[in-house]
């Protein structure tokens, strides 16, 4: 007979606010986002609040009279924590958790605790530790008891409660310690970059809004088994898998976290060595959910965070995910309204075979005709001219004794291994090496 513990599930209730010129269908369609996050980390919403406005109270955010309302709701529903959709300051953050009697949470602190208990690798573990030190540093003063007294659940994983109670100078050291690991991360990827990059494979990192799909397509592209689910931030650690295209040619193909809208600055600076795995890639495939009616927004918060990091220059497909899940008319509109996007479904396959044909073609504009004389009595010539076969699209071959002429198309980016320079060749004859 097992004697487990049942797993306790937090009740909570969510908090939104609608100001200025906002509009209430955008703070409803955030607030069911929230929610999804809640359960994310293990919670029931209970209740949903949805708060007017002109602009967020500096001292209660909601203001007096709706935190007493909010008070009463959050103990009629029994709710042990209180999410809110937005970041609190640490001001409001104390008052809120002393007139509400009860744990107050931001939706920074939620996403910071969802990070926390999916991370698995050591890199992972140490940037959401460093993101969340970030976090509550400033947010330390005058809260040790408020901190003492939470007890787990919600916003207490992580770095641990005794790291929190620690004075400001203990939190600094920690962050210290953490970002010269983090940097000692950062290097040894450049360094495997580097070595991918004399593997001469390109690469090509799948982007996207969280749930979008990009585990699933990464899964069906490389036949792979990366765990993937309906849940929220599954995949925190980049997966790096080769592929084979249909003309032969592989590349390597990298899953990264999945975005989402006002995603922590502090988890972007933290993630920073593992998002550089995007800005240096050949290719970006952006991801999307094309069956969510709030596709656009989700669109428009990864690209913000891929100029964030940089990787926005990045040649990118917009591949819209779950077709399967639309119309024929759906389709339709989805296409015309970006006809240079891919329609695909990662679950069952649909346009994928076109999908790595667009990566192919892709990846093959950039490529440079040109004419190659060998001298294969040399064993370096010699070895280079296998090494054009299996990199280059060879056109023609001709042989007298120990001379070897060839016309391929290479890549640009590979034309230095062979001593050439980039100018494009005249049309029909290439640039000699």
């Amino acid at each position: 007979m097992s004697t487990r513990r049942p797993v306790l599930v937090e009740r909570a209730a969510l908090v939104g606010l609608v100001t200025g010129g906002a509009r209430r269908i955008d703070a409803e369609h955030s607030l069911e986002e929230l929610g999804g996050l809640a359960e994310a980390a293990g919670a029931r919403v209970v209740l949903r609040v949805l708060q007017e406005r002109p602009k967020p109270d500096s001292a209660t955010f909601l203001g007096s009279g709706k935190v007493e309302v909010l008070a009463a709701a959050a103990s009629e529903a029994d709710a042990g924590v209180v999410i809110f959709d937005n970041e609190l300051s640490p001001a409001q953050l104390r008052e809120l958790t002393k007139r509400l009697d009860r744990k107050v949470v931001d939706r920074t602190q939620l996403i910071l605790d969802i990070f926390a208990r999916r991370a698995r690798t050591r890199e992972g573990k140490l940037q959401v530790e460093l993101a969340q030190l970030k976090y509550m540093l400033p947010r330390l003063i005058g809260s040790s008891a408020g901190l003492s007294q939470q007890g787990g659940g919600i916003g207490t994983r992580g770095p641990g409660e005794t790291k929190l109670e620690a004075d400001r100078r203990r939190i600094r050291v920690r962050m210290k310690v953490l970002s010269d690991d983090i940097d000692v991360v950062r290097r040894r990827r450049t360094q495997l970059r580097e070595r991918r990059h004399k593997m001469d494979a390109p690469t090509v990192a799948l982007v996207g809004y969280t749930n979008a799909g990009k585990t699933t397509l990464f899964n069906r592209l490389t036949k792979s088994d990366a765990e993937a689910s309906d849940a929220l931030f599954v995949t925190l650690d980049p997966l790096v898998r080769r592929v084979s295209l249909p003309d032969r040619r592989e590349l390597l193909v990298s899953d990264t976290v999945g975005f989402i809208d006002r995603l922590p600055h502090t988890l972007v600076a933290a993630f920073r060595a593992t998002l550089e795995e995007t800005a240096d890639a050949d290719l970006v495939l952006h991801v999307i959910d094309a069956a969510n009616p709030e596709r656009e927004r989700h669109m428009a918060a990864v690209t913000r965070v891929l100029e964030e990091v940089g990787a926005h220059l990045v040649p990118r497909i917009e591949v819209y995910n779950k077709v399967d899940q639309l119309s024929p008319d759906e389709r339709r509109r989805v296409q015309e309204a970006d006809p240079s996007s891919l329609l695909i479904s990662a679950a069952t396959g649909q346009g994928c075979g076109e999908l790595l044909e667009s990566v192919a073609s892709r990846l093959a504009l950039d490529q440079q005709r040109v004419t190659l004389d060998l001298d294969l009595s040399d064993p370096a010539q010699a070895e280079r001219l296998a090494w054009v076969y299996r990199h280059a699209t060879v056109h023609s071959h001709a042989t007298m004794g120990d001379h070897a002429t060839l016309e391929v198309d290479l890549p640009r980016r590979l034309l230095p291994k062979v001593g050439m320079a980039t100018p494009a060749a005249p049309k029909g004859r290439g640039r000699r090496a």
